[in-house]
């Protein structure tokens, strides 16, 4: 697990977001998705978001990569307001926040092979050179515990484990600072989590990454968070640090969760990952 002194990579301040939602006949009922949504991740530590579905964490997500546009507030990211640049140099500063959704694996055309589809974001942000291009996006499959044998193998033929760890391979060819997972891990068995887990502690030790995980599962990420973020109805009720927030939660949300997750369970991936 990193540690938190380092600076902020990326700040969120007073963020806010409101959708229009359709009632009846020409009717729209403002919905807010992010009520002064005020945050810190430390360059190099990973950060737990948690809460229940329609929280507000996917939209957060997708302000942070510049995905949807806050109404109000700002973001900044290693030193540079976001929300202040012009498109052609958004575009540019974006390519060092990866976004890996739970479905990201369904993004992958299944007619390339595993090789094609990790060098295809190289072939489209041209960074490195053609010739070497192949090369890196094997790197990067390999740094995601993917074998060397999985290169040439079509998309279509490959577990759901593999296509995950696929997804984070062509997230790692731009050389993103920070990765956001979104339920990234929903639907593998529990010894495939582990392994990705792993293989992600890791290349934090290696890349100096910094991860935003958000999930509704505490003990996906109770082991190797440095710091924890709660939401609620597009707020952060709680925040602090993992171990303290486990130890002693103070708002009634965030009992609310972790007494939704069974003790063993907690207690076993804490242990596991300490």
């Amino acid at each position: 697990m990193s540690g938190t002194a380092a600076a902020p990579l990326l700040s969120v301040r007073g963020l806010k977001k409101t959708y229009r939602r359709h009632s009846g006949w020409r009717h729209q009922q403002p919905v807010t998705a992010l009520d002064d949504i005020n945050l810190e991740v430390a360059a190099g530590s990973s950060l737990a978001l948690i809460g229940e579905s329609g929280s507000g964490k996917t939209t957060l997500a997708l302000c942070i990569a510049q995905f949807e546009p806050p109404d109000a507030g700002e973001i900044w990211f290693d030193g540079i307001c976001l929300t202040s640049l012009a498109a052609r140099e958004l575009r540019r500063r974006r390519q060092s926040i990866q976004l890996i959704f739970q479905g990201s694996a369904l993004a992958l055309n299944p007619r390339f092979t595993a090789l094609e589809a990790a060098t295809e974001p190289l072939d489209i942000v041209r960074t490195v050179a053609p010739s070497q291009r192949r090369t890196a996006a094997l790197d990067c499959m390999l740094l995601a515990g993917l074998a060397p044998e999985i290169a040439a193998q079509p998309v279509s033929t490959l577990s759901g484990g593999q296509k995950q760890r696929l997804a984070i391979a062509r997230a790692l060819t731009v050389s993103p600072s920070l990765l956001i997972f979104d339920e990234s891990f929903s639907g593998l068995d529990l010894i495939v989590q582990a392994q990705i887990l792993d293989a992600l502690v890791a290349l934090q030790a290696t890349r100096k990454l910094t991860y935003v995980f958000i999930t509704h599962d505490v003990s996906l990420v109770a082991g190797i968070a440095d710091s924890i973020a709660v939401m609620q109805d597009g707020r952060i009720v709680e925040r602090g640090a993992m171990a303290g927030v486990l130890a002693q939660p103070e708002h009634p949300h965030t009992r609310a969760l972790l007494a939704a997750t069974p003790r063993w369970q907690m207690s076993n991936t804490a242990e596991g990952r300490a």
